[in-house]
């Protein structure tokens, strides 16, 4: 149970949805950030500690992604796509072929806005899928709502 005393930080959007299940999953919450380019992941980072998670995860070589995932253990992962090496649908078939990473949540970030991938990856396990350049306030409203859904919010 929360303490009326307790801190928390508020998230943009919809205040308070990150705390509303007792949970404190905007501080407790394990996310991964896996995107070839360094100034996205730097972005997505900033603007996820901002909004007062504290436990993000940053790679920018896919190939480690899946070693990753199970290092890290996230509770959220935000995967592009387009990378080299191994791109996002090889990741997304590796964590849905896991059995203890099959229910892990993946949010999409792409630029590829066409109907195909969206399907392929919806098709491939991904939670939601969100175009680039994102819309801040949606987007950390999908991330609250994916991580209260994960945590029994």
């Amino acid at each position: 149970m929360k303490r009326e005393t307790e801190e928390t930080t508020p998230c943009l959007g919809e205040p308070g949805l990150c705390s509303a299940n007792g949970l404190g999953c905007c501080q407790k919450s394990k996310i991964l950030v896996i995107d070839d380019e360094p100034a996205n992941v730097e972005l997505l980072q900033a603007i996820l500690e901002d909004c007062g998670y504290q436990n993000v995860k940053t790679i920018t070589d896919s190939r480690v992604a899946l070693q990753a995932c199970q290092t890290f253990g996230p509770d959220l992962v935000l995967l592009d796509l387009m990378m080299p090496h191994v791109d996002g649908f090889a990741i997304l078939a590796g964590l849905r072929s896991e059995p203890h990473r099959v229910c892990t949540p993946v949010i999409v970030l792409t630029a590829d806005e066409t109907k195909e991938t969206r399907v392929r990856a919806l098709n491939a396990g991904a939670t939601d899928f969100i175009l680039k350049p994102f819309d801040l306030t949606e987007t950390l409203l999908r991330i609250e709502r994916v991580l209260a859904m994960r945590l029994g919010g």
